[in-house]
């Protein structure tokens, strides 16, 4: 009996996969079971390490499904990521994405399609990872901002929390436009766009109220 499996990751303990698993839901799947990683880094912890994680490499076997938001979800490092779907993918295991609809499937025979789908596999995991750099860049910039501008005003509550932002992010890396980012992390399109415009003033907005939405 094959099964559908879909993995979620947050970054930090107070987030939670609801936004995760919403979209998914939206896009038409069903699953049998859904794992999530709570307060874990895609960048330093690899999916193997992580307590959710190691339960994948146990539940997957041929022919069952592995749905996840985005490849950043399995991780931000290249290497990380890049090895564990081609593990999944020697194992039978099909991996999907809701972001661009991607699939990764090992039982294709044919040289040309095979040689496409590990090239998009190494851009993808490349993505992940320049993603993850870009928003450290981000957030090191918004605490410098935040650190200067805190003794004259904390400025207008942000209208976005942490997660909302991660999706955002997530989902601009991923070249969605900008009414898929706003129905899928529920904020307006202006937001969607001020956020777009400058990541370290999303960012340092946050710092300033503490994350305290999130």
């Amino acid at each position: 009996m094959t099964r559908t499996i879909f993995y979620a990751r947050v970054s930090t303990a107070e987030q939670n996969s609801s936004h995760q698993v919403a979209q998914a839901e939206a896009a038409g799947f069903t699953f049998d079971k859904i794992l999530v990683d709570h307060g874990v880094s895609g960048v330093a912890v690899p999916l193997a390490e992580r307590p959710e994680g190691k339960r994948l490499f146990d539940m997957l076997h041929r022919g069952d499904t592995l749905v996840v938001r985005w490849v950043d979800r399995l991780g931000r490092n290249y290497q990380d990521v890049t090895d564990t779907i081609r593990h999944f993918m020697r194992e039978g295991v099909v991996i999907k994405t809701i972001i661009n609809g991607l699939t990764f499937d090992g039982a294709t025979a044919d040289p040309m399609q095979a040689a496409v789908r590990d090239a998009l596999i190494g851009f993808m995991a490349a993505t992940a990872q320049a993603q993850a750099e870009a928003t450290k860049v981000a957030q090191k910039a918004g605490i410098a901002a935040a650190k200067d501008d805190e003794a004259k005003y904390r400025g207008r509550k942000p209208s976005f929390t942490r997660e909302q932002l991660t999706i955002v992010q997530d989902m601009l890396m991923a070249g969605e436009g900008t009414s898929a980012i706003a129905a899928a992390s529920g904020l307006t399109r202006q937001t969607v766009l001020r956020i777009k415009d400058d990541a370290a003033k999303a960012e340092a907005a946050l710092v300033r109220w503490q994350d305290e939405k999130a």
